[in-house]
């Protein structure tokens, strides 16, 4: 009678749910003693492991939960383990019971989660895992969570009957070091284990389509009139706006360019931007993200670069921004396309058919033409060009879909996060993390178009509430200095990249606004986060660790004793390059240690637990008297020196030495002298000071405040010639 009940409902729940269970040639590999760890996102998920999984198992369960009135009713059918993970006993047990040949599910979370990314993972299922010897079964439970019987009442929208599902990962061991005994042991444990879960629920919903489809997907999950993009304007665009631009603009498109065509785009942080861009990837062309700080040279030499042959713009942005000589000089190259001419060939009837196509997605795919693969070319970024000319970096749809699910897997995003975005779209960090990530996970990006307005943006994210807040240490330092105390009330997640965070930018966004900054570390080629610090992985001064679904390798560097010159290799990191001898090839990234790594440049040490600490670029040192010098321990003894002002050591060439270092500086009347007791008091050897101070009105910087040294490096060149003659 059970086992046709059990078929009845299994039946049912498969229909209701469109439940697929996915990766059951895993279990071909399975040995006889099992445990099953899953993600904990409702309370149907207990019912479905034991109706879906096509073994029997025994379910370890908190023994305050198994006194409940709606477990007891199932102790008759199911299996179960009252688990008191604070009696040693109870513990013991479940270790004979796997050791026996038992197969038990076990939730390592220990709770339904109320964030809907992974709750901490408790030490306790790692430590019966290692004591038992048994396999590790993941399985990641995906759709559940948008049920009403998940507990993210308020947090997302629940439905009836969301799609379920079930994602079935290798079988694996956990198997610490030999020395490790008691407390390490079990924390090891808890690690790998945490890892674990982090990895399988990276893996299982690993995007298998364009981020078109991915947008449709999102307006399923979080409803079409939820709003998802708002700009100075104060015009709040829901799912079901947003759409209906994106038809009517890629229309317009359509006419004007070809399928696959890369297209220009000079637009600053505003609705229109983001239109722009969608509407682009609907009809199959590829957006290239001009950077408008770059001068009528720079975004000359990007469009040869990408072959571009088409510029998209708005005349009202062109004249606020005084690039009217930089946008002739791109008109003699390409054919300039402004946002204000679409009004006239707008009519009526075509208004209708896009209103109505927006809400029906049944319609939308006769409005656009988005049948690209997930590998095919989603966006072409231009590199900064600080230390050379900037390179077109070709990321596809996998590479960008990747990077965010990497990031959501991490961080316990939800849609009544407010995100504040004012790094600008043609960065990674500004398009990835400030615009595509808010919009593929239901949360609202409010946009601006500077992040050097210091005053500004304060006050904005205090009258908007945002919970979330991107930039780089030299903005994160302005706002918070120029910030009232209460304007970050709201913010629960700052997150820092593109430079190193210095310690008194951290100290003071604790101490004045006791928000914790978290620091991360990526490149424009990996999409761009390659690792971060997160809540439950945290270590100051570190970059964090790396994204989920990455790998490392070290190169060797001569003259280094510790770390290493960092390759990567993950789905994040990009299709490849542009180049300018090179236009129109794509050139695939190079690594001594094959196809797929990428070679960062930078050299960095990475701890026992997998933290990752930058020593700097291997172009930002100097090989001074036969040892490799880093050039920021120079700038980072001048930040704790000048903390106000910016620094920045520069590299030239020294006939005794072979290179020495030479700093220059915003400081009125710095000198070395004071580099040097600094340098003493923390026991930096003299050879890492730089041989000569500079003092000048001001350091070059980029459009996203990260210094440019190629045009401090001939500053300082220019400066060290004068005081020659």
């Amino acid at each position: 009678m059970i086992r046709i009940l059990a078929s009845i409902l299994r039946w049912l729940l498969a229909r209701l749910y469109k439940i697929e269970v996915a990766g059951r040639h895993h279990l071909d590999d399975l040995d006889e003693n099992v445990l099953v760890v899953a993600n904990h996102t409702s309370f149907l998920d207990a019912l479905l492991l034991y109706l879906f999984l096509p073994f029997p198992v025994t379910f370890a369960i908190n023994t305050h939960q198994s006194r409940q009135w709606y477990v007891r009713a199932f102790r008759d059918v199911v299996r179960l383990f009252p688990l008191d993970p604070a009696n040693p006993l109870s513990i013991r047990t479940l270790i004979q019971q796997l050791q026996q040949g038992e197969r038990v599910v076990i939730f390592p979370e220990g709770r339904i989660t109320v964030t809907g990314a992974l709750m901490k993972v408790y030490n306790g299922p790692g430590l019966v895992a290692v004591k038992s010897g048994a396999q590790v079964l993941p399985v990641a439970i995906n759709g559940a969570q948008y049920t009403t019987f998940s507990r993210l009442k308020n947090k997302v929208r629940l439905r009836w009957f969301p799609k379920i599902t079930l994602t079935i990962m290798a079988p694996r061991r956990i198997e610490p070091p030999q020395n490790l005994r008691g407390r390490d042991q079990r924390e090891y444990a808890g690690k790998r284990l945490s890892d674990l879960m982090v990895e399988m629920v990276f893996q299982a919903d690993a995007a298998n389509h364009n981020l078109f489809k991915s947008l449709l997907d999102a307006r399923n999950i979080h409803g079409g009139s939820h709003g998802v993009v708002e700009d100075p304007q104060k015009t709040r665009l829901s799912y079901n706006d947003l759409l209906l631009r994106i038809i009517l603009l890629g229309r317009w498109f359509k006419t004007r360019t070809g399928r696959g065509d890369k297209v220009g785009v000079l637009l600053p942080n505003m609705n229109g931007a983001v239109v722009t861009f969608w509407a682009l990837v609907a009809q199959d062309r590829v957006p290239a993200m001009l950077n408008f700080t770059a001068g009528a040279k720079g975004m000359v030499s990007a469009c040869e670069t990408a072959g571009l042959k088409t510029v998209v713009t708005s005349r009202q942005f062109i004249r606020r921004a005084d690039l009217d000589e930089a946008v002739a000089a791109l008109a003699d190259k390409v054919e300039i396309l402004y946002l204000e001419d679409l009004a006239k060939d707008i009519a009526r009837a075509d208004k209708l058919k896009a209103w109505i196509a927006s809400r029906l997605e049944a319609l939308i795919n006769s409005q656009v033409d988005c049948q690209t693969d997930p590998d095919a070319a989603a966006v072409v970024l231009f590199t900064s060009g600080s230390e050379g000319v900037p390179k077109g970096v070709v990321l596809s749809h996998r590479n960008l879909l990747a990077n965010i699910r990497q990031l959501t897997t991490r961080f316990d995003f939800n849609a009544h996060d407010v995100l504040l975005n004012a790094m600008p779209m043609f960065h990674a960090f500004g398009l990835t993390g400030g615009t595509l990530l808010p919009i593929l996970s239901g949360m609202r990006t409010v946009l601006y178009p500077s992040p050097l307005h210091y005053r500004v943006i304060p006050e904005l994210a205090y009258d908007t509430g945002a919970t979330i807040l991107f930039g780089t240490n030299t903005f994160l330092a302005g706002y918070a200095k120029a910030a009232h105390p209460y304007d970050f009330y709201s913010v629960r997640y700052v997150f820092a990249g593109a430079e190193r965070l210095k310690p008194e930018t951290r100290e003071l966004w604790q101490q004045k606004f006791g928000v914790r900054i978290f620091e991360g570390y990526g490149a424009t080629e990996c999409s761009p986060v390659v690792a971060g610090n997160t809540p439950m992985d945290y270590r100051p001064g570190s970059v964090g660790r790396l994204m989920p679904g990455m790998a490392y390798q070290l190169e060797a560097v001569a003259g280094l004793e510790q770390g290493g010159r960092l390759h990567v290799r993950g789905p994040n990191v990009m299709a490849g390059y542009l180049l300018h001898d090179r236009p129109g090839e794509l050139v695939a990234p190079q690594s001594v240690f094959g196809p797929g790594w990428y070679d960062t440049g930078d050299i960095v040490t990475i701890d026992a637990d997998g933290f990752i600490y930058i020593q700097g670029r291997v172009k930002r040192f100097a090989k001074v008297a036969g040892e490799m010098i880093s050039l920021s321990v120079a700038e980072n003894l001048a930040a704790k020196l000048w903390p106000d002002e910016q620094h920045a050591a520069i590299a030239v060439d020294d006939p005794g030495k072979g290179e020495k270092v030479v700093l220059l500086t915003e400081r009125p009347g710095a000198d070395r002298s004071a580099l040097l007791e600094q340098a003493r008091r923390e026991g930096v050897g003299e050879l890492a000071l730089p041989r000569q101070v500079i003092t000048v009105s001001q350091i070059p910087l980029l459009g996203i405040g990260k210094i440019d040294y190629l045009r401090a490096a001939a500053l300082a060149e220019d400066r060290l010639a004068a005081h020659r003659d």
